[in-house]
């Protein structure tokens, strides 16, 4: 049943495979956990004091707030699955309660620090390379996600418009904007790509040495070797990129809604965790500008 549910997920609810990866960790791990410590129970059998059990267990264990609630998440999805599908007769999860976290800001790179990134690192103008700075520079230039950035096709930028079209959480396209410096970035990717690497028919713009669809891993690792001359900055992934993308834009003074429609946020309470450093240096400006400050 956790395969139905997970194509489900898949097929149906257009989640992107990480989600679905981290779905069936999660569900591993409750049924282990059944397994072992109530004679053999299946998740389709629990019940409120078993699922609770397993949250505890998971306190204990010290696993942080977030993870824990990422898979009360993933529990409270796959009982209403099978709610719908009238496997169960009632739901293990309505008296399960989130734990509280604490509103962690998100981590970016500041202006400077960006600026000797992209513009001061020396690339070969070979296509590994290039493929390099292309998806520092996608990353930062257009505030994608890591899912959107792998599964971005060719054919869907327009390098006389300066847009592209990426599709998002819940299968949902949007179109954003991009600069003058990376047309010309995606054109020497382009020429250094058609040269060096066999053309394969997936359609995708950024490839692996032998042609083939990009993964997680390779640019998680891409962006972490570059990111280690920001030693300032103390988590390094893709995200930060576009957490960096965001704030920079707001510290620029665009308008809230705008960078939400351009981060592909379902609501505004998403985007709005990036103003609180867009305020840090308004209130810097007050202090140094109003005479009674």
């Amino acid at each position: 049943m956790v395969e139905s549910f997970l194509k489900y997920l898949q097929y149906q609810k257009r989640y992107s495979p990480q989600t679905i990866q981290s779905y069936r960790t999660d569900l591993t791990q409750f049924e282990t956990f059944l397994a072992h410590e109530f004679d053999g129970t299946t998740p389709q059998d629990a019940n409120y004091g078993l699922v609770r059990s397993w949250v505890v267990s998971l306190v204990e264990q010290k696993l942080d707030a977030l993870s824990v609630n990422r898979k009360i998440a993933c529990l409270r999805s796959y009982y209403k699955f099978l709610l719908r599908e009238e496997l169960i007769e009632r739901d293990p999860m309505t008296k399960i309660k989130i734990l509280k976290t604490k509103k962690k800001l998100p981590h970016f790179v500041n202006e400077h620090d960006t600026t000797r990134l992209l513009d001061q690192v020396q690339f070969e103008s070979t296509h590994e390379n290039l493929r390099d700075k292309l998806i520092l520079e996608l990353l930062y230039g257009t505030g994608m996600r890591l899912a959107e950035l792998i599964t971005l096709k060719e054919q869907n930028i327009n390098l006389r418009d300066r847009t592209l079209k990426v599709v998002g959480k819940r299968n949902k396209e949007r179109v954003i904007p991009f600069t003058v410096q990376l047309v010309t970035v995606i054109e020497a990717y382009l020429q250094a790509r058609n040269r060096e690497v066999e053309k394969k028919n997936h359609g995708r713009l950024l490839v692996t040495q032998d042609g083939d669809e990009l993964y997680p891993m390779l640019v998680n690792r891409t962006v972490k070797k570059y990111m280690k001359l920001v030693p300032a900055v103390e988590k390094k992934s893709p995200h930060v990129l576009r957490h960096t993308y965001a704030t920079h834009l707001l510290n620029k003074g665009a308008e809230i809604n705008a960078v939400k429609d351009l981060l592909g946020h379902s609501s505004l309470a998403a985007t709005q965790v990036y103003t609180h450093n867009s305020m840090e240096k308004l209130k810097k400006v007050f202090d140094q500008a109003h005479p009674k400050a």
